[in-house]
């Protein structure tokens, strides 16, 4: 437990001292969020043009730091399954600083390509899980809240599809909540407290969960939980930086890869409920323009929908984290609920 607090304050305090740095480290060097028009961004956004971006950075150098130090405490051990975890979430964080270094390079607000980039998210989710399933002894069962609920064996193969599946959507979904000031750092702290629960719930009864490396996974959890909310202190609206493409897809693929890593598939839509509606607001909107030629939504991702609704943009974030907030509850009801109804088969 003290191994937790460690990782989520020392990720906290590097990120919010690191913040600072880097705001004016990149300000000094014209680092900035490039954002044309309304068109691209909402109302009122062209305000924002001049923010430092790339603030990812921070969030995820600040997990490795208290990822690492948590380590120095005794019984308290690097694992093959939670260095997986972060290597996924670094490299999905390299793709997304190529990106927005493309972007501030240009001065325009379009980064890679969308095949190169859904090219290097692949490099990552593949990478990932042939390391995952060749060093590591994890289940390839579909899990809901453990391996064996329901339990359907996907074989490696299968298992393989699904990594890949959920770490691109989730990296995607994440991607398009990044549109408000702290929307997705904020919505992203109480995603990992999630992970935080279910790790270290999963560590302390195995014969239940068999979860290997639980524990450590519960410390990356705790660590990125840390780095975003010290990264939100910052990035509050009115924003001093914005995370950028660097932070949101290593955001995540480390949501995606924490879910994979403790049997928890088909539960990350609820636990990431927030970052699955916005991705869906914007398919939506996509899927009906092209067959119905009609727009379901004023603009997508839906934030902005109710941008032009009238609404302030800290009303919307606030509101917004509010629905983060109940898919958090109503994922940690359901994984509590289903370790009771365990507890009284058994």
């Amino acid at each position: 437990m003290v191994a937790l607090f460690v990782a989520a304050a020392v990720a906290g305090l590097v990120a919010l001292f690191g913040t600072k740095i880097l705001i004016e480290w990149l300000g000094a060097r014209a680092v900035h969020q490039p954002i044309l028009s309304t068109s691209e961004g909402g109302p009122g956004h062209e305000a924002k043009a001049g923010t430092p971006t790339m603030g990812g950075m921070a969030i995820v150098g600040a997990a490795c730091v208290g990822y690492g130090v948590a380590h120095l405490r005794s019984g308290v051990i690097f694992t093959r399954t939670g260095l997986l975890v972060m290597l996924a979430m670094i490299g999905a964080g390299v793709v997304g600083f190529l990106d927005d270094w493309i972007k501030v390079h240009n001065a325009r607000n379009l980064g890679l390509k969308k095949g190169t980039k859904m090219v290097g998210l692949l490099i990552v989710s593949i990478g990932f899980t042939v390391l995952y399933l060749v060093f590591t002894s994890g289940q390839t069962r579909l899990g809901f809240t453990r391996f064996d609920h329901p339990g359907l064996e996907l074989g490696n193969l299968g298992w393989a599809v699904l990594a890949v599946f959920l770490i691109s959507a989730t990296t995607n979904a994440v991607n398009f909540t990044d549109g408000l000031d702290g929307l997705a750092s904020g919505s992203a702290i109480l995603s990992f407290a999630a992970f935080v629960v279910i790790g270290f719930w999963a560590f302390r009864h195995p014969g239940v969960y068999a979860v290997p490396h639980a524990l450590d996974l519960a410390v990356v959890a705790a660590a990125m939980l840390g780095g975003c909310a010290g990264f939100l202190w910052w990035n509050a609206a009115p924003a001093r930086i914005i995370m950028g493409d660097t932070g949101a897809l290593a955001i995540g693929a480390a949501l995606a890869c924490l879910a994979l890593s403790t049997n928890t598939e088909l539960l990350l839509p609820i636990v990431a409920g927030l970052f699955v509606l916005e991705a869906l607001s914007d398919v939506i909107q996509i899927a009906s323009y092209r067959i119905f030629h009609r727009r379901v939504f004023r603009m997508a991702p839906f934030h902005h929908h109710f941008e032009l609704a009238g609404w302030p943009e800290t009303t919307v974030v606030v509101r917004f984290w509010l629905i983060a907030g109940a898919c958090t509850a109503l994922a940690l009801g359901l994984y509590y609920a289903d370790f009771i109804h365990i507890g009284a088969i058994d």
